[in-house]
C-alpha cells in the first residue's frame, strides 16, 4: 500500500454471498464475468431489468472463501430481495454484512495501485484497485473498525467526491438511476462493467443491441460550470433541452447530454456556461 489517507465510504455497505451454486447463479444475472473473480482481482458489474435499465451497481471481491458484494447502503435490502427471488432452488447463502465490515477509498489515488481490478489481503479483509478506473485508487471491504489499525490519516469525504466527478465516474443515486438509467449511456462498459462475451445476464438483449446497432444517444459527461448549478438542474442548448445536472461540486459536475447537442455547443444551465469534457475512459 502506498496510500497514507482514506475516507469512508458511508453510502456503501457489504453483503456476502457463498454456496456450492453462487457461482452460475450470478454468472446468469450479473453483468460481468463472475469466474473473473479470485482472491486475486475484483469486478464491478450490475443487475439490470429485463428491459436493460439499471437496477444495482457492486463491486465483487473474494475474501475467506465468500464473495463480498460491495454494493449501496440505502438500497441494500432490495438487492437482497431481487437476489432471493432470483435464487430458487439454487444451493447459495446470501447474508447482510452491514454490521461486520465497511468499505474505504485509500487516497492518494496513483500509478502505484496497480491495474484495475488487481487484489489483495488487507487487514483480515481485502484491499482491490478500483476495477472502473485505476485512477479511482483502491477500495478496501475489511472489518468494522480495522482501519484504524493501519495508522492511516482520515481525508474529508470531499475529496473523494471531487476525484470521482473530475473522471466522470457515475455513483449509484446520482448518475445511476434506479429502473430509468441505460448502462450503456453511463459508461457502464468501458469502466469494465459489462462482459458482453460471458453468456446471457439479465437485460442482455437490451444492452447488447444498443451497442452493435450504435443507439446510444446520450451520454455521462464531467463538465466545468461557469457559476452555480443543482443537481436536477435542465442543460439547455439555446431552447432545445440538451440533459440534466446529476452531480456538482466546487464548479465541476457530472451531466446527461444528448451527444448531437454537445457537439453543436453552447450548453447552458441556468444561462450558467456547461463546458463538457470527454472522460479519459470513453471510447465515443
Amino acid at each position: 500500500m502506498t496510500s497514507d489517507r482514506y475516507t469512508t465510504l458511508p453510502g456503501r455497505t457489504v453483503l456476502a454471498l457463498s454456496g456450492e451454486d453462487v457461482r452460475p447463479f450470478l454468472q446468469g444475472l450479473i453483468t460481468n464475468d463472475i469466474e473473473q473473480v479470485s482472491p486475486d482481482r475484483a469486478i464491478y458489474a450490475a443487475l439490470l431489468t429485463p428491459q436493460g435499465k439499471f437496477l444495482h451497481d457492486f463491486f465483487i471481491a473474494e475474501c475467506g472463501g465468500r464473495l463480498l458484494v460491495d454494493c449501496a447502503a440505502a438500497r441494500i435490502g432490495d438487492l437482497i430481495k431481487r437476489l432471493t427471488m432470483y435464487r430458487m432452488r439454487a444451493k447459495v447463502m446470501i447474508t447482510d454484512e452491514s454490521d461486520s465490515w465497511a468499505v474505504h477509498a485509500l487516497l492518494p489515488a496513483d500509478s502505484a495501485n496497480g491495474a484495475a481490478g488487481d487484489a489483495g489481503d488487507w487487514l483480515g479483509g481485502i484491499a482491490f484497485t478500483d476495477p472502473r478506473h485505476a485512477a479511482l485508487g483502491r477500495r478496501t471491504i475489511v472489518p468494522t473498525g480495522a482501519i484504524l489499525e493501519a495508522g492511516l490519516t482520515e481525508a474529508a469525504a470531499n475529496e473523494y467526491e471531487a476525484l470521482r466527478i473530475s473522471l466522470g465516474i457515475p455513483a449509484d443515486g446520482q448518475e445511476l438511476i434506479a429502473d430509468k438509467s441505460m448502462p450503456l449511456e453511463t459508461g457502464f462498459d468501458e469502466l469494465h462493467g459489462v462482459a458482453f462475451d460471458k453468456g446471457c445476464f439479465i437485460g442482455q438483449e437490451v444492452t447488447t443491441r444498443m451497442k452493435h446497432r450504435n443507439l446510444v444517444k446520450k451520454r455521462l459527461f464531467p463538465v466545468r460550470l461557469n457559476g452555480d448549478a443543482e443537481p436536477g438542474s435542465a442543460v439547455k442548448c439555446g431552447d432545445v433541452d440538451a440533459g440534466e445536472i446529476r452531480s456538482v461540486l466546487d464548479g465541476r459536475g457530472i451531466a446527461l447530454l444528448r451527444l448531437d447537442l454537445v457537439e453543436k455547443g453552447g450548453l447552458t444551465v441556468n444561462g450558467v456556461a456547461v463546458t463538457p469534457e470527454k472522460p479519459d475512459w470513453a471510447e465515443f
